[in-house]
């Protein structure tokens, strides 16, 4: 074990990031003569033994400098990965760069000042000039580096919004299969047929809340986030049209803090938990299927039904899950938490920022 997390080690200190090779590779044809000549001076042209000697120890001397810029870069674009904080990212990376590379050199001056390979001509005062190049060769590199990060993040930005609007549409089409179907509309109509007889005022509000729903899932897919309050008030919609048909079988409980209210999370994210819930469950007046929607702290949000098995269950094909999940997983680094006991379906859902930190 200790033998395998040295080796590892050994492995991270040889290996670079994929574009920090690329970098290497950039730098070592113009970084290694140029510092090889200030370190050195006149003695590094003087023979040819000389100048191999020198770039062989000049460029061992720039990688072991080079793997920490590296790991610091790629540390700092996992801490700061939105592509709106280029800025800061970009500010802090050439500061660890000036931290790392002001400590590299000195140490490699002291050595060369006080051994003199290659007869080297070094002193403290030609370290100057030592200094302002590496001053100025860490902004290039800060800006390669930068530059890169950015570009990559940009198309990966550009992808992830085609996915997403390819997974709202997604999930556009799959809400119309389960609703705007001849079964659900079926009784729909007998449910509107019924109250308009006996009851024309509810039949009235059927119709309104109706209406909501379907237009509510046709316009679904213009933006990847909703609030969480705009998502409240369809489910709130599209329940009053279950629990018209199923009644006392039926009922809803929401209890959401006022703050995560203005939260977001992707549209039609409830709609599929709560048709689940009633999909999965046989729906009875002595043991009713009770759907919670609660607030659990933390940016979480807590979607829980008690399991009232059906004679004949449903044969589950997991798309609405899987659709969930495919939105979070473009959104955000955060996942939902499935939570499956006797007693209960739980989802914990979380609660998502204007700006995703992805983006």
């Amino acid at each position: 074990m200790i033998a395998s997390l040295q080796f590892n080690n050994i492995g991270r200190l040889i290996w670079l990031s994929l574009f920090g090779r690329w970098m290497f590779a950039l730098l070592i044809p113009w970084f290694v003569p140029t510092i090889s000549y200030l370190l050195i001076g006149e003695p590094y042209f003087a023979s040819l033994s000389n100048f191999i000697l020198g770039t062989c120890m000049i460029f061992v001397m720039t990688t072991l400098a080079f793997v920490p810029h590296d790991w610091a870069a790629q540390y700092l674009a996992r801490k700061y990965p939105a592509l709106h904080s280029s800025l800061k990212r970009g500010f802090l990376t050439a500061v660890a760069f000036w931290i790392i590379t002001g400590v590299y050199v000195t140490v490699y001056g002291i050595f060369i000042i006080h051994y003199r390979p290659v007869d080297a001509e070094l002193d403290f005062e030609k370290m100057v000039d030592v200094y302002i190049f590496e001053f100025v060769a860490v902004i290039v590199l800060t800006l390669l580096y930068e530059g890169n990060y950015s570009l990559k993040k940009w198309k990966e930005i550009k992808v992830n919004k085609e996915q997403i609007k390819k997974a709202g549409m997604q999930g556009q089409l799959q809400s119309l299969k389960s609703q705007v179907n001849p079964h659900f509309l079926f009784n729909s109509l007998n449910t509107l047929s019924a109250l308009i007889t006996d009851e024309p005022k509810r039949a009235e509000q059927f119709v309104d809340e109706m209406a909501q729903v379907y237009r509510y899932l046709l316009q679904n897919n213009q933006s990847e986030l909703t609030t969480l309050a705009t998502e409240l008030k369809f489910i709130r919609s599209y329940f009053h049209l279950l629990k018209t048909r199923y009644d006392q079988g039926l009922d809803l409980v929401i209890r959401v803090d006022e703050a995560d209210l203005h939260k977001f999370i992707p549209p039609l994210t409830l709609q599929l938990l709560v048709e689940n819930a009633v999909k999965h469950n046989a729906i009875l007046e002595q043991t009713p299927l009770l759907i919670k929607i609660t607030s659990a702290g933390d940016d979480w949000l807590e979607v829980c039904n008690n399991v009232v098995t059906k004679s004949t269950p449903v044969k589950s094909t997991k798309l609405g899950l899987a659709n969930i999940f495919a939105k979070y997983n473009l959104l955000s680094e955060k996942q939902p938490v499935i939570d499956v006991a006797a007693a209960h379906f739980k989802v914990l859902l979380p609660l998502l920022a204007e700006k995703s930190d992805n983006q």
